[in-house]
């Protein structure tokens, strides 16, 4: 063999053996990206699992909430109506004493028309004073009537909200 067929042969078993190197290389990184891109994939398959558990629980969680909250409005109503029930009650039972208050004042008025002069002045200042007494009855009566509606409802109101308030804490 000539000298040139030897360097050939060299060269060509040099050029063999990089380019077996350089395939030995390029498998190992083939290899090491396709472990990276199935740990990189289990990763986000396990972040996808989480989320999906993490929203199930938050939704679970809120619809508890939501469920106490609505008993809280429910049980809030029930009071507001049976606070109305109540005022509508002491109502009827009130306008009984108006009734009787206005009876009254007609009487003290009837008989300040028949009276005879000597009493009928006095007579008719206290029957006077009794009527206006028994307006301010009635008025103070219908008013205090209102006002403990009023608070009755906003009592029950406070308590609702209170009660939806504590029942978030709950969950």
């Amino acid at each position: 063999m000539t000298t040139y067929a030897k360097a050939g042969a060299i060269l060509l078993l040099i050029a063999l053996a990089v380019g077996a190197l350089y395939g030995a290389y390029d498998h190992g990184l083939s290899v090491k990206d396709a472990e990276w891109q199935s740990a990189w994939s289990d990763r986000d398959v396990r972040d996808s699992r989480a989320k999906a558990d993490n929203e199930a629980a938050e939704r679970a969680l809120e619809q508890a909430r939501q469920l106490s909250i609505n008993k809280a409005v429910q049980d809030g109503q029930r009071i507001i109506d049976q606070a109305t029930a109540d005022a509508a009650a002491a109502r009827a039972s009130a306008d009984g004493l108006r009734g009787a208050v206005d009876d009254l004042t007609a009487r003290l008025a009837a008989s300040d028309a028949s009276g005879h002069s000597c009493t009928a002045a006095a007579s008719q200042a206290a029957a006077r004073a009794a009527m206006v007494l028994a307006d301010v009855l009635k008025r103070a009566d219908q008013r205090a009537g209102e006002l403990a509606e009023v608070a009755d409802q906003a009592r029950a109101r406070g308590l609702t909200c209170e009660q939806a308030y504590l029942s978030l804490g709950e969950n």
